[in-house]
């Protein structure tokens, strides 16, 4: 039986302005793995002086949104008030739930030389009963987060649950989201914890069982069946997964268990029924498909 039941090539996107991401969830032949329904890898980026990144208000429904840095930061505001600068470490875990409005920007004091931008940007769907809660946000800083340092290893509990370490974050569902850092030669096993795993590595090659997974490509791991994870070079990944919520729409920025609900979601934006976010006037249009 193989350790790997697939692995996702990346898709590069053009967000605009030039600024692009490589795109692994969804992916064929997995729309999700676990609760995360989309995957995107940003950077590592130098934007030119004077200029940043620039992610005008949008909506959301039915999802987590989780941002991720490894370099660079991001001002996050959103419908709620929230005002919250991230740097690399940070988490910042927004609850759209039946929906908010966001941005996300370069700070100020970032363009003047030209922004460094590297991070991960994730969705994560809600189960059923919990796709139309409050909205909500929470920034969890770098401190506060779970750490595991076996031999060769760096660990961070991003968000989720692993070998009895629990982040902050206000997951809804059981959930596997860790930072690994491998020193090169390191040895790391993953047991059979969470129903559905990945492995993403976002620097350097990972060896799965014997497999080499290079990076910014996702192996998605076959259920029931731990495996031993080996650096041949310093290596940083991603663990992605947790329980499988069942089959999610997605439309633009709308996740949800029904199509019904996401033609409300459209409507909602285009009539500007959605809120905003104070001191923003820009926004972006709903897309004409």
């Amino acid at each position: 039986m193989s350790s790997i039941d697939a692995v996702l090539r990346p898709h590069v996107r053009d967000l605009g302005d030039g600024f692009t991401v490589r795109r692994l969830l969804p992916g064929h032949p997995h729309r999700s793995v676990g609760p995360f329904v989309f995957f995107d890898h940003m950077g590592p980026v130098v934007l030119p002086p004077g200029q940043g990144m620039d992610v005008r208000p949008h909506p959301h429904i039915g999802l987590a949104t989780v941002t991720w840095l490894y370099e660079g930061s991001i001002v996050h505001r959103d419908s709620l008030g929230f005002v919250q600068p991230i740097a690399p470490g940070d988490v910042n875990w927004m609850t759209a739930g039946r929906g908010i409005v966001h941005s996300e920007r370069s700070p100020p004091a970032a363009r003047v030389a030209g922004p460094r931008l590297h991070g991960l940007q994730t969705w994560v769907a809600l189960p059923l009963d919990d796709e139309e809660v409050e909205p909500g946000f929470v920034h969890v800083p770098a401190k506060d987060l779970p750490q595991l340092a076996p031999e060769g290893a760096r660990i961070t509990i991003v968000a989720g649950s692993w070998l009895g370490q629990h982040a902050p974050a206000p997951t809804r569902s059981p959930t596997l989201y860790v930072s690994v850092e491998l020193e090169a030669g390191a040895r790391l096993a993953l047991p059979d914890e969470h129903e559905e795993r990945a492995v993403y590595p976002v620097d350097g090659t990972v060896s799965v069982d014997g497999v080499e997974v290079p990076p910014a490509h996702m192996a998605v791991l076959a259920k029931g069946k731990g495996v031993v994870l080996t650096a041949p070079q310093r290596t940083r990944l991603m663990l992605v997964g947790g329980q499988a919520l069942g089959p999610r729409f997605i439309w633009w920025n709308f996740v949800s268990s029904s199509r019904e609900r996401i033609e409300k979601a459209k409507a909602d934006w285009r009539e500007g029924r959605f809120g905003h976010v104070p001191g923003e006037t820009e926004f972006i249009p709903l897309p004409d498909k």
